[in-house]
């Protein structure tokens, strides 16, 4: 069938995007699903620094391909195999899908995958295929997904379904802002109650990390970022104290305000001085956790001395150490029960045709999350 997508064919651009234009929106060819996959309609795709970094070039991916991981739709056909979903059905879309065999799935760890890391690296569905294609040649999918586009074929395992009363421009963001944000502080830091928390970077993961405290009972939740505008968002969302990271006195003042820092600092800029800023604010005894993702070429140095006479622990968590079939509905749950308020994290609206400026708007640190709307 033919679709409308969002395809990049090179990395590297620069901004401002709305006259660059990285993203060019064309026709291409998308194939019906083959065994264990699913064709689905998007409803909703929200904009994340991790398409961003790979329209500069941060995350380099091979070329020409179709952006977008963060997504719900609906359920239109369904390839050999799948008996567990039926057309109509509401999902949302993973961006690592989990093969259920490896040594990471079967220790209960999906979101370490190794097929679908390879899969991903390599800008195929978890099968190896690619069913996009232009002209005879075909178009790699980001992460599975390839979700800036009318309608997707991905694998069955990169699907969670979902409760259809949910708005799905809503249910967009929990496949990797919330799963990201709310995860790393319940699943990789296992904040408990009464704990003291901060959150580094406060895009949409980082608000959800806010959230996600908040949820689990932190007594301090302490909000940095270089925005006034996400201080003060942040603030109206749960976090107790703000404090503005251009500030160079920024670390002193969080740990005076915690009696010496925090039990669990969250590093959501995907930057190497917001990470040193996050163990700098950790206590002794503390846990400081990265679920950003800076280019690959970035080092953290770490005070050996200081990691072991204070017995610090450093964590990297992707995709908030999640198991989505477990973790999306239960957090879908505590946001219809008012106690992990999403929508908050949604501020703008686009159509497929608006994305490149969409993207300067992420750039430019004006918007927390915008979905394009189908």
């Amino acid at each position: 069938m033919k679709i409308r997508a969002a395809v990049l064919t090179a990395i590297g651009a620069k901004p401002p995007f709305a006259e660059t234009k990285p993203l060019v929106i064309e026709e291409v060819e998308l194939a019906g699903p083959g065994h264990g996959e699913v064709l689905v309609k998007i409803a909703a795709a929200g904009l994340c620094h991790s398409d961003l970094s790979v329209i500069n070039g941060d995350r380099p991916r091979p070329m020409p391909m179709a952006l977008g991981h963060e997504a719900a739709g609906i359920v239109e056909e369904l390839g050999e195999g799948v008996s567990d979903l039926a057309r109509g059905d509401h999902v949302v879309l993973v961006f690592v899908p989990s093969c259920g065999h490896c040594l990471p799935c079967s220790e209960g760890r999906p979101a370490l995958c190794e097929p679908g890391a390879a899969a991903n690296a390599a800008g195929t569905l978890l099968s190896g295929a690619r069913r996009l294609s232009k002209n005879g040649q075909p178009i790699n999918h980001l992460l599975g997904c390839a979700s800036f586009a009318e309608y997707a074929t991905v694998s069955r395992r990169s699907l969670v379904k979902i409760d259809p009363v949910l708005p799905l421009d809503h249910a967009a963001l929990f496949g990797c802002a919330v799963l990201t944000g709310v995860g790393a502080v319940v699943n990789t830091a296992r904040v408990r109650a009464g704990a003291s928390t901060a959150v580094i970077g406060l895009g949409g993961v980082g608000l959800a990390s806010v959230l996600g405290a908040r949820a689990a009972g932190a007594r301090h939740i302490i909000a940095i970022d270089l925005s006034d505008a996400k201080l003060e968002l942040a603030k109206s969302l749960g976090a107790t104290h703000t404090f503005n990271a251009g500030d160079p006195n920024c670390h002193e003042q969080v740990r005076a305000a915690t009696g010496g820092g925090v039990e669990y600092a969250f590093e959501l800029a995907g930057s190497v001085r917001a990470l040193e800023l996050a163990y700098r604010i950790t206590r002794r005894g503390g846990t400081t956790v990265t679920a950003g993702l800076p280019p690959p070429t970035a080092t953290f140095a770490l005070p050996a001395v200081n990691l072991v006479a204070e017995e610090r622990t450093v964590k990297g968590s992707y995709i908030g150490t999640c198991v989505p079939s477990r973790d999306i509905p239960r957090y879908i749950e505590l946001f219809q029960q008012g106690k992990l308020p999403v929508d908050r994290l949604l501020t703008g609206k686009l159509s497929l045709d608006e994305i490149n400026h969409g993207f300067d708007l992420l750039h430019e640190g004006k918007a927390v999350r915008q979905v394009v709307v189908f």
